[in-house]
């Protein structure tokens, strides 16, 4: 196959390639990482409007009956609203020169190429994600002397919460992402449960006391964990694929992605990390 076919066919075929092979990129991504489990899913809006909204309902109280019929109407509905702007751009473009498409051909170089940007992208996502929750949450220290009391009181702070908008948390709704380090110290107490641990692909995840552990290294520097409720924060993602075109007065031709996202505290009240003790 000459070079000017090569081309051809990487701008032609080559575009139905990278929209599938990013399909399964934001599925893989998906799949395979603990912010995609743990974000906020529960949006409205537009995202290419540069925001989306999360809402917050406060909890309604009871009254004695007849209160709505003396009053005239019953209680408002009260929510706190919480914009999720989407302003941190991201690309992943690159350049790819003739040659190297005659090495590897159209559909092997895509495929190459977008597996290293959707670990790329993970590792973005996920350091964001925990880094947000991080200065979001609340400090965490712990009175427990073993490690199993110490996680057990975790657990306990984020269940126990109560507030305008919560009135305690099922612990199946609560994650403790751990250093590997740390999550090392509980492991083996972990192991010794019946069905507690799935290892999901990049990390490993068990349930300790009814409450979910995770093993992750894409932790901030300088916490031993962060335990959060599920929903705590939104990172609302918007891919766009840049279709292979050729680059001016040269030989290569570009591809690749543009991440357009936001990552913001929803539910700070439900947020705890703890700092390592040195």
């Amino acid at each position: 196959m000459g070079e000017d076919a090569l081309s051809i066919e990487l701008q032609t075929t080559g575009k139905d390639k990278l929209a599938e092979e990013y399909g399964k990129v934001i599925e893989n991504i998906n799949a395979d990482t603990a912010s995609s489990r743990l974000k906020n899913t529960e949006l409205s809006g537009d995202p290419s409007t540069g925001s989306v909204n999360a809402k917050r309902f406060v909890n309604v109280k009871g009254n004695v009956y007849g209160t709505a019929r003396t009053g005239g109407a019953g209680q408002k509905v009260a929510v706190k609203p919480v914009i999720v702007a989407i302003d941190d751009d991201t690309e992943y473009i690159e350049e790819v020169e003739e040659k190297d498409l005659r090495m590897y051909g159209v559909n092997g170089l895509i495929e190459k190429r977008t597996v290293n940007h959707q670990e790329s992208i993970k590792v973005e996502l996920e350091e964001k994600f925990f880094a947000v929750a991080k200065t979001a949450g609340t400090q965490f220290t712990p009175t427990a002397i073993t490690v199993e009391e110490e996680i057990e009181q975790a657990i306990q702070t984020l269940e126990t919460t109560k507030n305008d908008f919560v009135r305690g948390v099922p612990r199946t709704m609560i994650e403790i992402a751990m250093t590997p380090n740390y999550y090392g110290k509980l492991r083996t107490k972990i192991a010794t449960l019946p069905n507690s641990n799935s290892n999901v692909k990049s990390f490993e995840l068990g349930i300790y006391n009814n409450a979910k552990v995770s093993s992750n290294v894409f932790l901030p520097a300088g916490v031993d964990y962060i335990g959060m409720v599920i929903g705590s924060v939104a990172q609302p993602v918007l891919p766009s694929i840049y279709n292979p075109k050729k680059v001016d007065l040269s030989d290569a031709t570009a591809f690749g992605m543009f991440l357009y996202k936001g990552t913001k505290a929803v539910m700070e009240d439900l947020i705890i990390y703890k700092n390592t003790v040195i």
